[in-house]
């Protein structure tokens, strides 16, 4: 697509570059008013005078006079020596075309958005000038409108014919720059290259951008002329991102492999081709809105913010929250008004953050019904995307499963991606690239300790929230903010990375009695995992209290089989969670009400071997299960019920007698582990192999 010098144009004014850019729209125009059929052109402002000039030529012609109704008060017209305000005079100028008119005319509006509010409503100007513009059929009506106001019905029923004249067509492209401009560009000018940057800017404000360009002629490098461009096509709150996809977001290499290979990687490839067919092509397989979805705080927002990096796009980040507005049509606006500012500076990304704030599915609304509103809205603005634009939605939400279906199917929201928590390696990845933005300087012991610590919930978090990278951001702030405060300047240890993840924790201030029960349960679930077969090793046990809602607690390494689970592993899991009350009649000879979670937890297992798993162990394996339809639970006969409670209750007691004798036999080994913790108060994974020998 490289075009030789010398058939560009040496010289173009604004007039002949909007006669390059939209010859064949405005002949469309021109034909349509001839034949007495009002016409409506949506543009930008600094457009519309040079269409109207266009389209008053091409009106000459066929001797149709055109009168511009423009609100300029006109000297010979002012006679009562008071001056009237811009859309007095307006309207004026609108009364005396309409009924002094005896010939056809064609009247032009430049100005229809000063009729109308900012929510598409009329003004109360307008409503005296609303019967004038459908006082006399012999007058035909040329509208011009800027795109960022919407016109009330009752106005655009006036202009069966429309047409929108916003950014340039790819092929008309060559016939805008000159060739002193070419040579700013590089030494073969690629038209394909430069539309990539300037797609969304009319042909007006394009001559500008490009007569303003400056630097040597046939540069080797041509980038600083295109930055030029590109910051000079950034608008609103569009900014240019610098996230670097590897070295500025670390793990999570199934979700970047799939970033990469599915977007990234093909619009690079767009990049390279020369023939407008295979171009095509590409642009038909891109998907222009996506979903990223996952937990809170999982970087959903930054891994927009890599790809536009990527991209070479401006982007800008919305709260849908904030596009919210009490008055009517305000919120829409704000919608439209979001889409014309990235089309104006693609290649663009829109991020709406919280997508599901709005954009839940349509009927489930309990607010004022915008939403529904601004669903509709954001629905026809992404149908009207054309395929060469580069500009890219994307929606995070936390609740993927609350969206507009319409939303989701293919053509708009048809690119999803999961962004799960963090696992080890990522977080371990994570903690890397913070560890040498701050300077951490954490040992390969403290990056072991981080990682597995930061794999429980989080404390004083809502139940079930794990570590994201927010809080890993979050931890590793407060651990330069302890370095700092204590003057460290060495490495840090594990123990620096315990002191900040409890040192704020409210602990319960236990006597020694209390102490010597949380240490006796604590062993006890311990030795039982020890000595049962299935059970998954032990990474760490504790009596600090530094786990939310537990005085102690029994850390597990990651399990061997994550996605399998045996009955024997189940039931391996029931003898260690009666361990703990089983050590306290052991060796207290009472037990505390801190076994209760314990005996919930054994019981919702038990009920679910039995009755949803079928795996009770005792005859013809019959569940319990539930109706797709209704949702409620199948009642089966009441002797079959009574028969899987009673089958619940054996298993619990197996698991108790079970842990009962394994304590027993190792008597010992719970009171060196029961004494070593009231000591210690946390003992790691090398220590109790060392105790115990196993």
């Amino acid at each position: 697509m490289q075009i030789p010098e010398n058939e560009l144009p040496r010289e173009l004014t604004p007039e002949q570059a909007v006669e390059a850019a939209y010859a064949s729209e405005l002949a469309d125009v021109a034909d349509r008013v001839r034949r007495g059929l009002p016409a409506l052109v949506e543009c930008d402002k600094d457009l519309s005078l040079f269409i109207y000039m266009n389209l008053r030529a091409r009106l000459k012609q066929a001797n149709l006079q055109c009168v511009l109704i423009d609100g300029r008060q006109r000297a010979q017209s002012d006679t009562s020596g008071i001056p009237l305000g811009f859309l007095a005079t307006m309207i004026a100028q609108i009364r005396d075309a309409v009924r002094g008119s005896v010939e056809r005319k064609v009247l032009v509006l430049p100005h229809l958005d000063l009729l109308t509010t900012s929510q598409g409503g009329l003004t109360t100007e307008a409503r005296e000038v609303i019967p004038l513009l459908y006082e006399n059929p012999d007058l035909v009506w040329l509208g011009l409108k800027d795109p960022s106001f919407p016109l009330p019905s009752v106005i655009e029923n006036l202009f069966p014919h429309r047409v929108s004249l916003f950014g340039i067509a790819r092929p008309r492209l060559r016939h805008l720059v000159t060739q002193k401009e070419a040579r700013k560009l590089g030494t073969h000018f690629n038209p394909w290259t430069l539309y990539k940057h300037v797609s969304g800017i009319n042909a007006v404000r394009l001559r500008k951008l490009l007569a303003s360009l400056d630097g040597e002629d046939y540069p080797a490098d041509a980038r600083k002329a295109y930055a030029q461009i590109r910051q000079a096509t950034l608008t609103g709150t569009l900014e240019m991102p610098n996230v670097a996809l590897e070295a500025d977001i670390g793990g999570y290499a199934k979700v970047k492999e799939r970033l990469r290979k599915e977007i990234i990687d093909v619009l690079a490839m767009k990049d390279r081709l020369t023939r407008e067919d295979d171009i095509k092509h590409i642009e038909e397989l891109i998907p222009k809105g996506m979903i990223f979805w996952g937990p809170p705080g999982t970087g959903k927002t930054l891994f927009a913010k890599a790809m536009a990096s990527a991209l070479g796009a401006a982007i800008t980040v919305v709260s849908g929250p904030e596009l919210k507005s009490k008055w009517v049509g305000e919120s829409e606006q704000n919608l439209r008004q979001i889409f014309q500012r990235a089309r104006q500076s693609a290649p663009a990304i829109i991020v709406f953050d919280e997508l599901d704030s709005f954009a839940t599915a349509r009927g489930t609304y309990e607010g004022s019904g915008v939403e529904h509103s601004m669903v509709n809205q954001l629905l026809t603005e992404m149908d009207g995307f054309h395929r060469d634009e580069l500009v890219f939605v994307v929606g995070t939400t936390n609740f993927v499963e609350s969206l507009d279906p319409a939303l989701l199917r293919p053509g708009r929201f048809e690119f999803h991606l999961y962004i799960p928590y963090p696992d080890a390696d990522d977080r371990r990845a994570i903690l890397e690239i913070y560890d040498r933005k701050m300077n951490l300087r954490m040992t390969p012991a403290a990056f072991d300790h981080v990682v597995k610590r930061t794999g429980d919930p989080v404390e004083g978090a809502a139940a079930g929230t794990r570590y994201s990278g927010d809080h890993l951001n979050a931890l590793c702030r407060s651990l330069a903010r302890y370095r700092l405060r204590e003057s460290v300047n060495g490495p840090t240890e594990p123990a620096d990375i315990d002191r900040v993840l409890t040192e704020w924790i409210e602990r319960p201030k236990l006597t020694a009695a209390e102490e010597r029960v949380v240490a006796t349960h604590e062993a006890g679930h311990a030795v039982c995992a020890l000595f049962s077969e299935h059970a998954t090793p032990i990474e760490r046990i504790s009596i600090q209290a530094d786990t939310a809602g537990a005085l102690g607690f029994v850390r597990y390494q990651d399990p061997a089989h994550r996605y399998v689970v045996t009955r024997a592993e189940l039931l391996d899991d029931l003898c260690i969670l009666m361990g703990g009350r089983e050590a306290e009649a052991l060796l207290l000879n009472d037990i505390s009400i801190g076994s209760t979670s314990d005996l919930q937890r054994a019981t919702a297992i038990a009920r679910a071997l039995v009755e949803e798993f079928g795996l009770g162990g005792e005859g013809v394996p019959v569940c319990r299960f539930r109706d797709d339809i209704t949702g409620g639970v199948r009642v089966l006969s009441q002797m079959q019920m009574e028969a899987l409670d009673r089958r619940t209750a054996e298993l619990i007691e197996s698991a108790r007698s079970r842990a009962a004798t394994i304590l027993r036999e190792q008597r010992s080994v719970v009171e060196v582990l029961r004494d070593m913790l009231i000591e210690c108060k946390v003992i790691d994974a090398k220590t109790l192999a060392k105790v115990v020998g196993r």
